[in-house]
């Protein structure tokens, strides 16, 4: 079959369950094509052969006997390498990890196996999930192009999606790291709801602060995954309770009662004009589709951009107790900066950092009482590259128009979907976000299917 590698998951899913072709030739086709293409896109940090190809084989043996585990079935995926994984190592990018076995798998992993899904192998991904990549580990190149930022911290995520080396993929989400890279790489990710995803078996970045999702190639497939991973762990003490929808079977049902908010002064007038023009268009094709704009004003999301540092190094520096600072020579530098931040923030700092974030959480979700989602961009600048972004640590316009739009939604817990909406004039990707109220995913994975019936952004792929 053409370009079977840029099948979605659901395609390929149906066309696996039906028989019209089988898991262990779908998973060796993608196997294939990373042993061709991954040694200059660097996006696997561990290949899982002899697994994927025996789960396949074992996919083939029961839909071939009738046994439907449900539209993951026979798919081959890939995961962010901070899922623990205990017939692979799971190293969450640090050296000092690198040959490090869990003594479990993760709760997703336990449901993707549930749900018949092939894992394929460990994504690469930044150091401990924050923003730089360890320097003795090659980042992986964005196949729009090697000079484009990848996003981060699920690099490896947004690369290996993109370029067909699997047909979805897990991401982490602590300031903005499945919307970064879905938004760089064309892709569809959504950030659940805090505690909608369990936590159990993921290395932790800040634990309050990271989200669990998948990033693939539509909404119908981002909502497939989801799905499967959806839901309460008795491992995960912060897990929800709450009931999980059946995502699929809901998208289809228009939006023309829903209300879409929009601060125009904070979503489209602190932007660059590419990105500006691609949202407007998008507003457009909601608007179109019968869904009805509504202003609003958002919270200042700069002041949280801001404090977001604080709150994570705080989270990062507990999280590496064990081996922060007695081993710092096994640290990058990036990395390094956050702890040592963390350990400097006092009692008295900390807690107003705490009551500001509840403020935050509470502003933000008096707005759905007035509307279903809100239109934000996934940066304030089309088209990054890894040269601007060497800068981000350092230049302040560039700090707040990339975190402005994301940090905020983690501090406040809050779902978001990021959808590709245009191109740059050189060729890059540019996404949009559609964010809603606490455990609403259903609203904007609806808007997002409506969008993508009438448009193509997401259909289109790096020439590989």
């Amino acid at each position: 079959m053409n370009n079977l590698h840029y099948k979605s998951l659901l395609e390929i899913g149906r066309l696996i369950q039906s028989g019209d072709i089988t898991s262990v030739a779908v998973t060796e086709a993608l196997l294939a094509r990373i042993d061709t293409l991954d040694s200059d896109l660097h996006s696997y940090f561990y290949v899982m052969r002899d697994s994927a190809l025996k789960q396949a084989a074992e996919a083939d043996a029961e839909i071939a006997s009738g046994k439907q585990r449900g539209p993951l079935h026979g798919v081959p995926i890939a995961l962010k390498d901070l899922i623990w994984t205990k017939d692979a190592p799971t190293s969450h990018g640090m050296i000092i990890h690198k040959d490090h076995y869990p003594a479990e798998d993760s709760t997703v992993v336990d449901r993707f196996r549930a749900a018949g899904a092939v894992i394929l192998g460990k994504l690469t991904q930044t150091e401990s999930a924050f923003a730089d990549h360890h320097p003795e580990i090659t980042r992986p190149n964005n196949p729009w192009g090697s000079a484009l930022w990848t996003g981060v911290s699920s690099s490896g995520s947004g690369v290996a999606t993109a370029a067909g080396l699997c047909y979805g993929s897990i991401g982490t989400d602590t300031g903005g790291s499945i919307r970064f890279p879905s938004n760089a790489n064309g892709l569809t990710g959504i950030k659940p709801t805090w505690g909608r995803v369990t936590r159990h078996g993921a290395c932790e970045l800040a634990a309050s602060l990271d989200h669990i999702g998948p990033m693939a190639r539509s909404a119908a497939d981002a909502a497939a995954m989801l799905q499967a991973i959806a839901g309460r762990d008795d491992k995960d003490h912060t897990s929800s309770s709450e009931p999980v929808p059946d995502y699929l079977a809901l998208m289809t049902r228009g939006i023309s009662k829903m209300r879409i908010g929009v601060d125009k002064a904070w979503a489209l007038e602190k932007v660059d004009a590419e990105t500006r023009a691609a949202l407007e268009a998008a507003l457009a094709t909601l608007i179109a589709l019968g869904a009805t704009p509504v202003d609003i004003t958002l919270p200042d999301t700069e002041q949280a951009a801001a404090e977001w540092s604080a709150l994570c190094a705080v989270e990062t520096a507990l999280a590496h107790e064990a081996t922060y600072p007695a081993q710092k020579d096994q640290y990058g530098p990036g990395l390094s900066g956050l702890l040592d931040l963390g350990h400097q923030v006092t009692a008295l700092e900390y807690q107003r950092l705490l009551l500001n974030r509840a403020a935050l959480r509470g502003d933000i979700s008096a707005l759905f009482t007035h509307v279903d989602l809100i239109l934000a961009p996934a940066t304030a600048y089309a088209g990054l590259t890894w040269d601007t972004m060497t800068r981000f640590g350092t230049d302040q316009a560039l700090f707040n128009g990339v975190l402005r739009y994301t940090s905020a939604f983690d501090a406040s817990g809050h779902p978001t979907i990021t959808l590709p909406c245009g191109m740059t004039a050189t060729g890059a990707p540019i996404g949009f976000q559609l964010v809603a109220a606490h455990f609403d995913e259903t609203a904007m994975i609806q808007a997002a299917w409506a969008f993508q019936q009438v448009t193509e952004w997401h259909k289109k792929h790096p020439a590989l």
